[in-house]
């Protein structure tokens, strides 16, 4: 069951918004596969990262972290599928793309270190359920967000991306040999490649610039012996992930809170990116739609705890990608977490896409992650720029990008404050918010003269939307292509 987007756009010729049509299987199948090809290394970064730390502390054996990366490609393909397509009140019905959340990493392996991996996917269900119960008060919260502050928060999103991007130009954060300039010299390949294909190919082609981009890279780095699928032959060719596999959750009260804390952050960092790419597709997200994004955030989330893997939320370098292409489509990400489900159950094919050089990854995510901060600075566009506001951008800019630039800077903080203020994304959020609110509300508006009422910020975040597109044919769905 779906519902059809409502916007100030016009519709296409056959009466549904571009976001509600489905473009031909020609452009479908290489559009979704770019999307996967995008998040893939972020989408298997958190089975890895967490995977990795409990076997060293002995709580899994070196054989479950393929199990792990299964079960997070399945779910997140699950958690893509309710949050494009849509039931009842579940699902945005955007496209956007669903992944495990970095923000619950350092509480998880707190938790499975002391209680084991079956306490970790107890608080993780306790999670989603809070969710779930909550989706419908956090997005009565809408009116905290006018383009002053989700403006900020899409430049904070996609400046603290680039330390990812940074990871993957090197080789891979921490590996030997890190910063390789053989490493550099094919992230600077893929990223001049995809600007050749903006610049001087057709507009069919433009819209794939991503995936040529990292086809090419990857082919041409082979006789450099950089892409490695070896492991591919390694996989199974099926697998499939089974409830509980670890056995029956243990629900502890320590463990719990701090995964709600968690899922606060996650609630934060989902209604950004869901503004973010409202506006790029040209999609009024209102409370009621803002809901039933966090409500499907929740229930994917309970999917994860029951299917041994993570929490769940969208992925902004995917919300870079919708920016880039121009296609507005959901069912592009509809396809996309088919394919994800596809990765999850066959192994082996996952092992395929894992053999793509990390330095590949990062010429595109270069182009990914700027795109993002560029409709940051878009949004932000359509501010009057008062000192109050001024002030507002500045300080959550500088408190977002402190974790960034100081990984270890919270390391002396309990836990709960380290689960909100590591995550650049939600710190910033919630200064942007706070600031806000103290400048821009009530006496203090009046005084300095330029804050901004719900009903203008409103009529802004339409008025950034309608102004953000130029005349390029769409993918077969749209007369126009988002030039965010």
């Amino acid at each position: 069951m779906t519902a059809t987007a409502t916007s100030a756009a016009p519709a296409g010729e056959s009466g549904l918004h571009p976001v509600d049509q489905v473009p031909p299987l020609s452009r479908l199948v290489p559009l979704g596969l770019q999307h996967v090809l995008a998040m893939y290394a972020g989408a298997v970064a958190v089975p890895l990262v967490v995977g990795g730390a409990l076997i060293a502390s002995g709580k899994l054996a070196a054989g479950d972290l393929p199990y792990l990366i299964s079960a997070d490609l399945l779910v997140a393909g699950i958690a893509t599928l309710i949050q494009s397509l849509g039931f009842w009140r579940f699902g945005v019905r955007l496209p956007l793309m669903q992944g495990c959340t970095f923000a619950a990493v350092s509480p998880m392996i707190a938790i499975g270190s002391q209680y084991g991996v079956t306490a970790i996917y107890g608080s993780v269900i306790a999670a989603g359920l809070l969710m779930i119960l909550l989706a419908p008060v956090f997005a009565k919260l809408l009116r905290f967000f006018p383009p002053l502050v989700t403006g900020t928060v899409i430049l904070i999103i996609g400046l603290s991306l680039m330390s990812v991007a940074a990871g993957w130009i090197g080789g891979g954060t921490g590996s030997k040999g890190f910063g390789a300039p053989v490493n550099l010299a094919f992230a600077a390949v893929t990223l001049v490649i995809i600007l050749a294909i903006e610049r001087f190919a057709p507009p069919a082609f433009q819209r794939l610039s991503i995936l040529l981009g990292l086809v090419l890279g990857t082919l041409i780095s082979i006789p450099f012996g950089l892409a490695d699928f070896s492991g591919a032959a390694d996989e199974a060719w099926f697998g499939i992930s089974t409830p509980f596999h670890f056995g029956f959750p243990a629900f502890k009260l320590s463990a719990i809170v701090a995964m709600c804390i968690v899922a606060l952050v996650i609630m934060t960092e989902t209604t950004g990116d869901m503004l973010a790419v409202g506006e790029i597709v040209d999609v009024h997200v209102d409370s009621k739609r803002l809901a039933d994004g966090l409500r499907a955030d929740g229930l994917s989330t309970v999917l994860g705890g029951i299917f041994n893997t993570f929490p769940y939320t969208a992925f902004a370098q995917n919300v870079g990608l919708v920016s880039l292409t121009g296609v507005r489509s959901r069912y592009v990400a509809t396809f996309a977490g088919g394919v994800l489900v596809l990765l999850g159950l066959l192994p082996k094919l996952g092992g395929i896409v894992e053999g793509i050089p990390l330095g590949v990854l990062g010429g595109a995510g270069i182009a990914l992650f700027g795109m993002v901060s560029a409709s940051g600075v878009r949004t932000l566009a359509r501010v009057k720029f008062n000192n109050a506001n001024v002030l507002v951008v500045a300080i959550s800019l500088g408190i977002g990008l402190l974790p960034t630039v100081s990984p270890t800077l919270y390391s002396q903080f309990p836990t709960w404050f380290q689960i909100i203020f590591d995550s650049g994304i939600s710190a910033g959020a919630l200064t942007a918010i706070v600031l806000n609110v103290i400048f821009n509300s009530g006496s203090v508006q009046r005084r300095l003269g330029g804050g901004e009422s719900e009903h203008s910020a409103h009529d802004a975040v339409r008025s950034a939307a309608a102004d953000t597109t130029m005349p390029v044919p769409d993918s077969g769905a749209s007369p126009e292509r988002s030039a965010h």
